[in-house]
């Protein structure tokens, strides 16, 4: 599984940071950040809820 973000899109929420702040932060400019790209399968439900509460549904979860 592979994390997916279309940064066009994204406004920089952090509602995914707090879900899964293994995955992801924001930068020192208030950025996101993906920190991994391709997370271990136990974080599975994790990005599934950051996936759901992005008010941009601007991430996606591809399957390699």
């Amino acid at each position: 599984m592979r994390v997916v973000v279309d940064f066009k899109l994204c406004e920089s929420n952090a509602l995914c940071v707090g879900i899964a702040p293994s995955v992801f932060e924001l930068d020192d400019n208030d950025y996101l950040v993906i920190l991994d790209e391709e997370p271990d399968e136990d974080l599975r439900k994790d990005l599934k809820a950051a996936v759901s509460a992005c008010p941009k549904q601007a991430i996606a979860i591809a399957e390699d």
